[in-house]
């Protein structure tokens, strides 16, 4: 179990067990949930947000054909170029 104070202006010092098990780095941004039982969590913002996008975009590539690095190299192109 870790413990942070918060101070006068309502900031905290994340441990450093919770920042490494996050992966925190300083800048980044954390991101407080409430999840299904009412208890409030904290995220790695940045991870979150990739795994939002993962989880929208899941299933994507094989329904538009991109199965190796060459399919989206060639995607990549397209929408570069128009090739």
């Amino acid at each position: 179990m870790n413990l942070a104070k918060i101070s006068s202006n309502g900031q905290i010092t994340v441990p450093l067990e919770v920042r490494r098990e996050l992966g925190l780095k300083p800048g980044d941004k954390v991101l407080f949930m409430r999840n299904e039982k009412g208890q409030i969590t904290i995220d790695n913002a940045s991870a979150q947000a990739i795994y939002k996008a993962q989880t929208a975009f899941e299933g994507v590539a094989e329904k538009i054909g991109v199965t190796n690095e060459e399919d989206v190299q060639a995607l990549v192109n397209e929408v570069r170029y128009g090739k």
